[in-house]
């Protein structure tokens, strides 16, 4: 059996985080995917901490859980000899994956418009902050943008904390996390559209355009209701939120009466299944502060596990609200495999999150660690471009390419 995309060749001209961990998701998948690097330098995420170490060795974590499964070309593409070498791998390859600042490869004259020429089957996704694709450019398509920035312009921040605070963002990269994923899902649709018609197309992939679907239902409430969803308690929905028990906390969400019933009767509150100031959503809502301490009384008496499982017997589905620590020892983490082991040749065993589908016909994914910075060079130029030694030696020379010599 061959895993889903087997056979797709992926060049990657990545750096930081949408870009690795889209092609991630499609090395993962199967493709080969060649991460194209700047010699002596690499991808920034190599030189950003924390580190894995072992003895004098030490490798950077956000670059080996973005980059597993990939092989690294140390390429300058800058000069003329380098850009040579770019073309010839684009005339072989079918995804270009990239995510640099708007404008800078088509300065160089690397744009999808000049590659499609050479290779008209190519599919180019782009990932930037607010989009480039030609009709759909707006005032802010030039600009660069970091992950916070779409969190902030897609009104996902504004919701995110409480009332008297000011806004906050959510986790890290996660705008950059999203935006990979919903690349890789458009990849996957150029792909069958090519198929069918045997033409490649350019994927344009905006930050912000992800994020906003992602933040759907504020959307959705300002278009029916035209009110604006406001962070901190919900108006018409009560309870909702993190609860305290004796050794952590319980999520507990109760989005209608009939739930809300459970959940009195597990009180041993049946009296405010019917009271006026609990019966509806709206009405728990107007009166949280004296719901609220009815609620944390019970938790508070027992565990987490005792109060998940009381809950969830009774129909009132919870969960314990996890630590890192929680997530890694969960057992049903463990049986979904969802931390994948990666065994790094330098710096030993470690697990990072494994891509989040699996398929009934495809085998597990493979687990290749991050490659050194240019390890692939020399196997790609010979092997792949048919390079003789003599230009990959002078290539070498003039500081065009890197070789790892380990």
């Amino acid at each position: 059996m061959n895993r889903p995309l087997d056979g797709i060749r992926v060049v990657a001209l990545e750096q930081y985080m949408s870009g690795p961990y889209c092609s991630m998701l499609l090395a993962d998948a199967g493709a080969e995917v060649i991460k194209i690097e700047r010699p002596g330098l690499g991808d920034p995420r190599r030189s950003i901490p924390p580190f894995a170490e072992k003895g004098e060795k030490k490798k950077a974590g956000g670059f080996m859980a973005y980059n597993r499964n990939k092989k690294s070309l140390a390429l300058n593409i800058g000069p003329d000899s380098g850009k040579k070498v770019f073309l010839d791998l684009v005339g072989k390859a079918d995804v270009v994956v990239e995510n640099l600042r708007p404008g800078s490869v088509d300065k160089m004259g690397m744009g999808y418009d000049t590659l499609k020429n050479i290779n008209p089957e190519l599919i180019y996704a782009a990932i930037s902050g607010f989009g480039r694709l030609d009709g759909f450019k707006g005032p802010d398509s030039h600009r660069p943008a970091f992950d916070i920035v779409a969190e902030a312009m897609s009104g996902i921040m504004n919701l995110v904390g409480y009332d008297d605070k000011p806004p906050s963002w959510t986790i890290y990269g996660m705008a950059d996390v999203y935006s990979g994923l919903c690349t890789s899902y458009g990849i996957m649709q150029a792909l069958f559209m090519r198929e069918r018609t045997g033409k490649g197309q350019f994927v344009d992939s905006s930050m912000l355009d992800n994020m906003i679907s992602l933040n759907e239902r504020m959307v959705m409430l300002y278009s029916i209701t035209g009110l604006e969803p406001k962070r901190g308690r919900l108006k018409h929905l009560f309870p909702r939120g993190a609860f305290p028990c004796k050794d952590g906390y319980i999520a507990l969400n109760i989005p209608d009466d009939l739930v809300w019933a459970r959940l009195c009767r597990v009180l041993e509150r049946e009296d405010l299944i019917q009271d006026e100031k609990s019966k509806t959503g709206t009405a728990r809502a107007s009166n949280s502060d004296k719901l609220t301490p009815i609620i944390e009384n019970w938790m508070k008496e027992r565990t987490r596990e005792k109060a998940e499982n009381i809950l969830n017997k009774n129909g009132v589905p919870v969960g314990p609200v996890y630590t890192a620590r929680d997530v890694f020892e969960s057992k049903q983490v463990q049986a979904r495999k969802s931390l994948v082991d990666i065994d790094d040749p330098q710096v030993g065993l470690h697990q990072f999150a494994r891509t989040p589908i699996h398929l009934s016909a495809a085998p597990e994914i493979p687990a290749r660690p991050a490659p050194e910075l240019g390890q692939d060079t020399e196997e790609i130029l010979s092997t792949l471009l048919g390079y003789a030694e003599e230009k990959i030696n002078e290539l070498q020379k003039n500081e065009i390419i890197q070789i790892y010599q380990g």
